[in-house]
């Protein structure tokens, strides 16, 4: 399909490397970087025996000749071969039908494809993205005559538990006035309205519609003030205490997670989209062994969905790009999922992106700009690296939507540095465009800690942004009160590292409470059981409570004998904790446990003009 004033162009192959491409156009064609073309294989060379069309990417021009990322294998290719130009930037098709299914990074389902072709996908096989024969149920939300602006809503189509929302275009430069709509069951290729452009000129409108991956979708309507982007003012809650509490991430925010291999990425990021306060999660499987993709797909259908009580994939969008799949592919996924994060977000829902990985994606730039013989920039990525990633980090936020709902994109990138280096300059380039560093630690991760984000390399500087949300909601004291844990977790780290020298008998008694209260907040707060039915999911409610107990406990003062009677206080209490943290808030268990770990503390701590404080808390 090609845009409506431009028919396609031909050039020609006059060179070919690897996956990349050079091609020649002739003096009077025109031609635009990112737009697509297809290089025609010969029936005489393709695999099958029929003539193949090769998807690619132009991504230099220089004067009549321009270089092309192939998005499939390039065997067979030769110099004079015909390439189609089709005007048109590499776009997806949005619209329902979206979730649920598992796509490659250019938004070909993957079991439509296997079901058509079989598991081994022979090259230039394509099928389309939405199922054109599945009908939907239309509902018009606008009367004929009514003003739209770009992305205004015409109609929407129920999908799973969402209302599917179908936009006027999001090209359309400005408001357009309806003039035609239907109602009733209709396939995403059947024409369910008509509108006038400003120009006079009658559009039809389907349930899908194409969108340059690479073009944030709310570009032009926030210039013409149709939308306007917002400033995140609330946390996402994820479940997980030690992120939630000490380095929160903002709803419509960045975070990143970089870690070593082992780390606990996957499990939890699996969490994070499982008890995340948001309505749809895409997730970007890009680069990522096959073994650790497949995990992802099987596991997803079969996971329940704590909100709406169906599986976890009813509200998920994957998209899919192995190690084994083609480098260009895999540096479109990433454009490809935000692109329909932002498709959500129109809609007025919050939407979760994980993309997993990051690195894997630098690294495809990275081959993809060696073949091109671009100036390389530290350990060979090219000079445009960090700009890469702030373009890709800076599509997340809130927006107001132009029919006045408000969505979110909050944007999670997992990093994968060679060794743990978190120096390395993908890692380093990120930490400068995200505002939450949640840094895992192979240490804590061989010592079986969960979550092994290490509390004193790790950072959020939403902690203080949303200062206001927190105060509002969680208490005047919160903020202050967590950054004070942040400092008893490094004094406890500093003791420890002079035990290391001296041993115990090195340190006062006072010093050594210190540690143990440190240590403390480490095992019963900071780390959470994956695997616990109620430790894994810990509503923000609890949370605060948890906090509130946790805090008197660590403010109080203890009359102990000596470093042993701490040590056994501390060893109990602990315990004590952890069965509280596994018991369900309405059990008799968690009122006992409770009772307990008050009465143990009273037992020991020194008697003030308030006893039975910490009985209460």
């Amino acid at each position: 399909m090609y845009p409506e004033s431009q028919a396609p162009r031909i050039a020609k192959v006059v060179g070919v490397k690897e996956s990349l491409v050079l091609i020649e156009v002739d003096e009077s064609a025109s031609i635009t970087k990112n737009e697509v073309g297809f290089i025609h294989l010969p029936a005489d060379r393709a695999e099958n025996g029929v003539e193949q069309r090769l998807k690619a990417e132009v991504l230099r021009i220089r004067g009549r000749t321009a270089d092309m990322q192939v998005f499939e294998d390039t065997r067979g290719v030769r110099v004079g071969d015909v390439v189609e130009l089709s005007g048109e930037m590499l776009p997806v098709v949005l619209g329902p039908g979206l979730l649920g299914q598992v796509f490659d990074g250019l938004l070909n389902p993957l079991n439509a494809l296997a079901k058509e072709y079989g598991f081994f996908l022979p090259r230039g096989a394509t099928v389309p993205s939405l199922d054109p024969d599945k009908k939907w149920a239309f509902t018009p939300a606008a009367a004929i005559g009514a003003k739209l602006p770009p992305g205004g809503v015409i109609g929407s189509v129920p999908e799973g538990p969402f209302a599917h929302k179908i936009m006027v275009p999001f090209k359309e430069p400005e408001a357009v006035e309806l003039t035609w709509v239907r109602e009733g069951s209709v396939s995403v290729n059947e024409v369910v309205a008509r509108y006038k452009d400003s120009a006079g000129v009658e559009h039809e409108v389907t349930l899908s519609q194409r969108w340059p991956v690479r073009r944030p979708i709310p570009e032009g309507i926030v210039r013409r003030r149709y939308g306007e982007r917002l400033y995140p003012t609330e946390p996402l809650t994820t479940s997980t205490r030690l992120i939630d509490t000490f380095f929160p991430i903002a709803r419509g925010g960045t975070g990143c997670i970089p870690g070593p291999f082992g780390a606990g990425k996957t499990v939890l990021q699996s969490l994070i989209a499982r008890y995340s306060t948001v309505d749809i999660v895409v997730i970007v499987a890009c680069g990522e062994r096959a073994g650790e993709v497949v995990e992802t797909i099987t596991e997803y259908p079969n996971t329940k969905d704590p909100r709406t009580g169906g599986t976890l994939m009813d509200r998920t969008v994957i998209i899919c790009n192995t190690s084994s799949m083609p480098v260009a592919a895999r540096e479109a996924s990433i454009y490809t999922g935000i692109t329909l994060g932002e498709y959500f977000r129109q809609m007025g829902y919050h939407v979760l992106l994980i993309a997993d990985s990051t690195s894997r994606w630098a690294q495809a730039m990275r081959e993809t700009s060696g073949r091109m013989e671009e100036i390389p920039g530290e350990e060979a990525f090219p000079a445009y690296l960090d700009s890469s990633i702030k373009n890709v980090y800076e599509r997340a936020g809130v927006l107001r939507c132009p029919d006045g709902s408000v969505g979110s994109l909050t944007l999670i990138g997992t990093v994968s540095p060679a060794g743990g280096n978190f120096e390395e300059p993908v890692t380093q380039s990120t930490l400068g465009t995200v505002k939450t560093f949640l840094g895992l630690s192979a240490d804590r991760a061989y010592r079986r800690f969960y979550p092994a984000i290490d509390p004193l390399i790790s950072w959020s500087r939403y902690l203080d942004q949303l200062s206001p949300w927190f105060t509002k909601e969680l208490g005047s004291f919160w903020v202050r009160d967590v950054k004070r844990m942040q400092t008893l977790l490094e004094r406890g780290d500093g003791i420890y590292q002079m035990m290391q020298v001296t041993g115990e008998e090195g340190i006062t008694l006072e010093d050594y409470v210190d540690w143990q209260k440190s240590l403390l907040l480490d095992m019963v707060y900071l780390q959470q059981d994956a695997f616990d039915e109620v430790d894994a999911c810990m509503p923000r409610e609890r949370q605060q409570e948890s906090f509130q107990l946790l805090k008197n406990l660590i403010d109080a003062d203890y009359r102990f004998q000596n470093k042993d009677e701490a040590r056994t206080f501390f060893t109990q209490i602990t315990g004590l904790y952890k069965n509280w943290n596994y018991s369900h808030p309405e059990s008799a268990e968690f009122v006992r446990y409770r009772q307990e770990i008050g009465s143990l503390a009273e037992k020991y701590r020194v008697l003030t003009e308030h006893p039975g404080q910490l009985a209460e808390a």
